[in-house]
């Protein structure tokens, strides 16, 4: 019996058969993270350059009809985000005033992380002057750094930040952190001021984290 008398629509062979932009779109859709052209080349069955310059296509022409959405390359790889201009009303939807926070001292640990990974939780906390251990708990709950090995001298666990924090940043890597290395102390000054890496302050002392105190991210 043919399709024709049954009425059933012809669907498409496989995913080769798919138009690639429509294609694209439904996939990006649904990531919860960003995908990479070598991924989306796979599971469409196309070449990574056709997919590469099928992404770029759509981010043009998103641009030039003003959506309220944008498709970014962001993290090694590319996602849907809404536009800065419309951030208001996305908040006011979804969020509904419960944003998700981190406090100033999460902020300023994370930072010291960003610009000296792979780095210690002893020489955070000698960067900051507090102890750090609560804060960088917060962090890798929240999966913005994670353990990267461990320090030859000591033993310590060494800490780098995530692909999450890159694409919370907005950021495609890390050399595209702002030029603020220069303000941090370097790792010479820091030990200068610390025995065999031990902070020169209370170890016991509560984390400087202010619940009042919070910031976006």
């Amino acid at each position: 019996m043919s399709e024709e008398t049954t009425g059933t629509p012809a669907g498409p062979r496989s995913v080769a058969d798919l138009d690639l932009g429509p294609a694209l779109e439904a996939v990006l859709m649904v990531v919860d993270e960003p995908a990479t052209e070598e991924h989306l080349a796979k599971i469409l069955e196309r070449p990574r350059r056709q997919v590469a310059d099928a992404l770029r296509r759509l981010a043009d022409e998103y641009t030039a009809e003003g959506r309220g959405f944008e498709l970014r390359l962001v993290a090694g790889g590319w996602r849907f985000y809404t536009r800065p201009e419309y951030a208001a009303a996305v908040e006011r939807f979804v969020l509904d005033g419960q944003q998700a926070r981190l406090t100033q001292a999460a902020l300023e640990t994370l930072a010291v992380v960003a610009y000296r990974q792979p780095v210690s939780r002893g020489r955070v906390s000698a960067v900051r002057g507090v102890n750090c251990d609560g804060v960088m708990r917060t962090l890798l709950q929240r999966g913005l750094i994670e353990e990267a090995g461990t320090e030859p001298e000591t033993g310590a666990i060494l800490y780098t930040t995530t692909n999450y924090f890159l694409e919370r940043m907005g950021l495609r890597g890390l050399d595209e952190l702002p030029e603020l290395a220069p303000f941090l102390p370097e790792a010479e000054a820091i030990e200068a001021e610390t025995l065999e890496g031990v902070p020169s302050f209370d170890p016991d002392a509560p984390d400087s984290e202010d619940a009042d105190d919070k910031t976006e991210l």
